[in-house]
């Protein structure tokens, strides 16, 4: 099991990154909420990651913080949850938000977050309630912060965040609409994904 990956940021295409550690590229893939924590490019980083091993790939998630990689893991071990469920419900809710979400029943939250309906909302919030028992005492991630990156060019800001949007699960008339009803010149396609997912909640 890859755990931990620490090296340089060398892409960032949503929801995909590449990180490269001693000569070795490693494409992961992250929650959309992870990008607004990144560094640049170049910079160096830090994921904590969960490796799925499938007959045709490997595929690497990753994380900012352990926490959220124990939210990701909590929610692939329920029945009918997989990894890009569970990605979607990390990008559309903070983890945090997703726990209230599951200690208040609150149905409608969860039905924001694409591939989630009406029912899986509600088998949902049976089957972690009493999972998310112990996150109670648990300290909360810090807030998100984000440093617009400048030199970005809004046509491939809006390309990255349009991309974003569809692997979530959106239709890709809904991402459009999403994004240029927040487009702004200068914004990077992490703030226009979470400024898009608002305006959609």
């Amino acid at each position: 099991m890859i755990g931990r990956l620490r090296g340089t940021l060398a892409e960032k295409q949503p929801p995909y990154l590449l990180v490269e550690v001693n000569g070795v590229g490693y494409e992961v893939e992250v929650p959309l909420s992870a990008l607004y924590r990144l560094p640049s490019l170049n910079e160096p980083v830090t994921l904590h990651t969960h490796l799925v091993v499938r007959e045709d790939a490997h595929l690497l998630y990753g994380f900012c913080e352990k926490r959220e990689r124990e939210l990701f893991r909590e929610l692939i071990r329920l029945n009918g949850v997989g990894p890009k469920l569970a990605l979607a419900l990390m990008s559309g809710l903070e983890v945090d938000e997703l726990v209230r979400c599951v200690q208040a029943g609150d149905t409608k939250a969860l039905t924001r977050v694409p591939g989630v309906g009406k029912k899986t909302a509600e088998r949902l919030l049976v089957e972690l309630k009493d999972r998310f028992k112990a996150w109670e005492d648990l300290p909360a991630i810090a807030p998100l912060t984000l440093e617009p990156q400048l030199g970005t060019m809004a046509t491939n800001a809006e390309s990255d965040a349009l991309s974003a949007l569809v692997a979530l699960g959106f239709k890709p008339q809904e991402a459009s609409r999403a994004v240029a009803a927040v487009q702004e010149e200068g914004l990077s396609s992490e703030e226009l994904i979470r400024r898009a997912l608002r305006g959609m909640a």
